[in-house]
């Protein structure tokens, strides 16, 4: 088609990206991402062009074939920060917008440069997703979803992280919603408790492994009184059984959730409203292990000693057995005191275990949905608050076929991945409009 001229990168660096600019000399300049071939359904690129025109997009993008296999995608929105946001391997550029975009391209990036085009076209105009089965391609990443979901932290991709955390900070400050580093403190001692931590363990159908939680969170050692909150939510395959064979130890707090609908979110909403819940409360999943017994004291040191309304951890990837799996140790090294809050905005994760301050997590509760309820609590909280860190191995997590995101169609990803582009979107806005009224 004469109107589109299409380029393949030879990788995403600012130079490659730049080099495509000098040759864009048509209405519209396709970049195929993808190592394997391009194939078209029969007027597909057409119907893109014709998108295009109609909607005065700066970029468009489209539903596919992955081989045979139908490959929907997903809306592009503000808060679709992911550097790994899937748009398929077609992007179609307006040619005007993209030269725009590129030439205002002033860091070199090895890595980052088609994430860095990206970003400064969409300040330039919209992205329109097409919902419709418009060419063919080959996905050569067979892994399952649960395998795909450390990609970002695995440390053998931190050079590559380092620049797609400064493209973005720099796309943060473009649209005003960058924060600096300056926090509200917060009275650490504050509100009256009969403990000091609660591990707050929420579980459903969990008889294999919750066992194993349970005795992990109550064979912590510590200086000061501490209890543990499971929260069963109508498990029906003998998890109600294992939580009360542990009833002896009065440190265990059952909590038995009504037939009404709760999910994760409102599970932890159920434990830190608890009259017994402590000041701290401490996150276990309940097919995970903390790394050993001090765990806990570590948590409320880091709270006492940072001052922080929330502390991150580290923890170590494993088999079901304990053993240590690929890609070993997640830091979160993103969550930088300078910048942790900006980066957040990036990524898809934030780290574990989490420990949260009780009288402030009360006044903002979890969102009652079974995904991303911890990470919309994250973002709220790192708009206002500090955010600490331990970046010793405080947890095991473990990997199995049981796990709920092990692996996941392309359906649910596509669902979890849009609610947490809206979280972000939604916390954009809410830091757009802070840094407005400063």
């Amino acid at each position: 088609m004469d109107r589109v001229k299409i380029f393949r990168p030879s990788d995403f660096s600012s130079a490659s990206i730049k080099q495509i600019a000098e040759q864009a000399d048509s209405d519209y300049t396709l970049i195929f991402t993808r190592p394997t071939e391009l194939k078209f359904v029969n007027w597909g690129l057409e119907r893109m062009v014709q998108v295009a025109d109609n909607t005065s997009a700066t970029m468009v993008y489209a539903d596919h074939f992955n081989g045979k296999k139908e490959n929907p995608v997903i809306d592009y929105q503000l808060g679709s920060l992911r550097d790994e946001f899937d748009f398929g391997g077609v992007q179609l550029y307006r040619t005007s917008d993209f030269l725009a975009a590129v030439a205002g391209m002033d860091e070199d990036y090895q890595f980052a440069g088609l994430y860095d085009l990206r970003l400064r076209a969409s300040r330039i105009g919209k992205f329109v997703h097409i919902p419709e089965l418009l060419y063919y391609e080959l996905d050569t990443d067979y892994r399952t979803s649960g395998e795909k979901q450390f990609d970002y932290v695995n440390p053998r991709n931190r050079e590559v992280q380092i620049e797609m955390e400064k493209a973005c900070t720099a796309h943060l400050k473009a649209i005003g919603a960058y924060l600096e580093p300056k926090f509200k403190e917060i009275d650490i001692n504050e509100g009256d408790f009969e403990y000091e931590a609660s591990v707050v363990i929420p579980c459903k159908n969990r008889a294999r492994t919750i066992a194993d939680a349970i005795y992990s969170a109550l064979h912590q050692k510590t200086d000061f009184k501490y209890n543990v909150i499971v929260v069963d939510d109508n498990s029906t395959d003998g998890t109600v059984d294992v939580i009360k064979s542990f009833a002896k130890d009065d440190r265990l707090v059952y909590i038995a959730q009504d037939s009404s609908y709760h999910a994760i979110g409102g599970n932890w909403n159920a434990a830190i409203h608890h009259p017994k819940c402590g000041r701290f409360a401490l996150q276990l999943d309940s097919d995970d292990v903390y790394s050993d017994e001090n765990t806990v004291q570590t948590f409320v040191d880091a709270f006492r000693e940072q001052k922080c309304a929330m502390v991150i951890g580290s923890y170590r990837i494993t088999d079901f057995d304990l053993n240590p799996m690929p890609p070993g140790i997640i830091d979160h090294r993103e969550w930088t005191p300078e910048n942790g809050r900006n980066n957040a905005l990036r990524i898809n994760g934030l780290g574990a275990p989490r420990g949260f301050f009780v009288p402030l997590l009360r006044k903002i509760n979890f969102p009652t949905v079974l995904y991303g309820e911890d990470y919309s609590v994250v973002l709220r909280v790192s708009r206002e608050y500090q955010i600490g860190r331990i970046y010793s191995v405080l947890y095991f997590c473990r990997r199995w076929a049981g796990n709920s995101d092990a692996a996941l169609p392309l359906e649910k990803v596509n669902k979890h991945d849009t609610y947490k582009d809206r979280l972000r979107t939604w916390e954009i806005e809410a830091r757009i409009a802070m840094n407005a009224q400063e």
